[in-house]
């Protein structure tokens, strides 16, 4: 080894240190960060300490998670990663395939036999309670069943048709099954699901909402009723924060607004707040912009129209209900809307108190096999 070469060693040692020691030094002045903009999530801070939970492991965690959290330039870090991976041809992180066409593709994973048949027997019960209430069930496919061309080709994606079709078969004949998967397939051409977020569009709710009219006995509102209104072009949604690829197009947001405007009245109950319009557009400051549709999800939301049909509809629901509810309104005088994920009153002492005569269970596939708080229909 020439001297040049013992030189250039030493030089990239001492780069190298120089490197870590700048790292080290922001970790420890950076202020702690609570939020985390691309990754839409809370942020681990700083365990508290005890003798217990140090002997026990868990302080050891939950600092290892901090530490990793609060990373200096995480962010640039994560990004750095994913796009390595990519250039050595993967295309997968944290469940979620990056596909054709710029689509962020979250895997489906199959649900355990006994969770399935614990939440129909859930609906079962709750059908049993309420036997005046006609019922309805709409499950909504994912894109992961809907753009399965577009997935790569070594992906390997659990069944989800056949679950949904189990669930439809498990059902009883007098809770009707809306299986929106065939208006969701013609149309997938189209922008009916964000590429960088796991929920529908506006546009993709709109075709579920047509599918819902013919079951319902609903009169549709045809898209000519409506003014389209791009809100956004700038949207990164949540499987862009879960999965940490970078380098995609955002997604555009649109409303659909009748021309023939409705005039009600928006009811969140636990907050105490009234307003008179369904869209929080302050949201679209925001990194989860699809929080505009309702203002996000709350336990309950009570929406009164100016109809005077008397009709009366409770939504129980994700926040995929969230942009499918306002093509409702003309239709309903009153709709009441709950997270089962937030609302722990008696659903049963509800409805009978209430009045309420009709009911949409409305999730989409992932959140309903995933989610254990279906199950608090009857509690």
């Amino acid at each position: 080894m020439d001297k040049y070469d013992k030189i250039n060693r030493k030089l990239l040692a001492l780069l190298l240190l120089i490197f870590i020691g700048v790292i080290t030094a922001h970790n420890l002045v950076a202020p702690e960060r609570t939020f985390s903009e691309s990754e839409n999530r809370m942020l681990e801070q700083l365990p508290h300490f005890s003798l217990k939970a140090l002997v026990s492991g868990a302080f050891t965690l939950d600092f290892e998670k901090y530490v990793s959290d609060q990373f200096v330039f995480r962010d640039f870090w994560i990004g750095a990663k994913t796009d390595t991976d990519r250039m050595m041809g993967k295309k997968e992180s944290n469940g979620i395939y990056i596909g054709k066409d710029g689509y962020l593709i979250q895997n489906f994973i199959p649900p355990a036999e006994e969770d399935l048949e614990e939440k129909v027997d859930a609906i079962h019960a709750f059908d049993h309670a309420t036997p005046a209430l006609h019922k309805y069930v709409m499950l909504v496919p994912t894109a992961a069943a809907l753009y399965k061309d577009k997935l790569p080709k070594y992906a390997m994606v659990g069944d989800e048709e056949a679950y949904l079709e189990k669930v439809r078969r498990l059902l009883h004949s007098n809770i009707r099954f809306v299986d929106v998967f065939p208006a969701l397939f013609a149309e997938r051409e189209q922008p009916i699901f964000y590429k960088t977020d796991h929920h529908w569009t506006t546009q993709g709710a709109y075709a579920a909402y047509l599918e819902l009219c013919k079951q319902m006995g609903l009169t549709q509102l045809n898209k000519e009723e409506f003014n389209i209104w791009q809100v956004t072009r700038e949207f990164y949604g949540s499987l862009y924060s879960k999965s940490g690829f970078r380098h995609v197009q955002p997604d555009r947001m649109e409303l659909y607004l009748p021309k023939d405007p409705e005039k009600y009245t928006v009811t969140y109950v636990d907050e105490g707040k009234t307003t008179d319009s369904l869209y929080a557009l302050e949201q679209l400051q925001k990194k989860d912009k699809y929080a505009m549709f309702l203002n996000g999800n709350h336990a309950l939301i009570q929406i009164k129209t100016s109809n005077t049909n008397g009709r009366k509809l409770l939504v129980v629901k994700d926040s995929y209900a969230n942009s499918l509810i306002p093509f409702l309104l003309k239709h309903y005088s009153e709709i009441h809307v709950i997270d089962l994920r937030y609302y722990e009153e008696d659903l049963t002492s509800f409805v009978n108190e209430q009045g309420i005569q009709e009911m949409l269970l409305l999730y989409n596939a992932n959140t309903f096999f995933e989610d254990p708080s279906i199950t608090n229909l009857t509690e």
